[in-house]
């Protein structure tokens, strides 16, 4: 696994010190775990397949192609949403379960206003990176 997180960093176009700060981590820890000096965690792999948008199969066997597609990705993150052991499980289905039981109206108010935070979420991240 330590070639081939060389070979995504590179791929993305990091140094090592940014993809470790995507990751939580220094650079120097990106540095030994592409050398071998240190086992990549579970954790790690997972947070590097989650940041990254890595499929799992590639990252651990080399098996597929090295980024999930998007269908892939949405498919992964409901099925991480979904799973039982995730903290927000019922608070989620609380709110899919709220969602759906509202009328057309309704369901069209709160993805209006989704969409409207979204977009200035975005613009205020605009705003902190200029």
């Amino acid at each position: 696994m330590n070639t081939r997180l060389h070979h995504l960093r590179k791929t993305l176009k990091l140094n090592q010190e940014d993809f470790g700060k995507r990751l939580g981590v220094t650079g120097a820890s990106i540095s030994r775990l592409e050398k071998g000096e240190r086992n990549i965690t579970e954790q790690m792999i997972l947070s590097i397949c989650r940041e990254f948008n890595v499929s799992e199969d590639w990252f651990r066997y080399e098996k597929g192609e090295m980024f999930l597609s998007v269908e892939d990705e949405v498919s992964e993150m409901v099925s991480h949403l979904l799973d039982e052991s995730n903290p927000f499980y019922d608070m989620i289905l609380d709110i899919m379960h709220t969602f759906n039981n509202l009328d057309d109206k309704g369901q069209e108010i709160i993805c209006n206003f989704t969409a409207d935070l979204a977009k200035r979420i975005a613009e205020k991240e605009k705003k902190e990176d200029d």
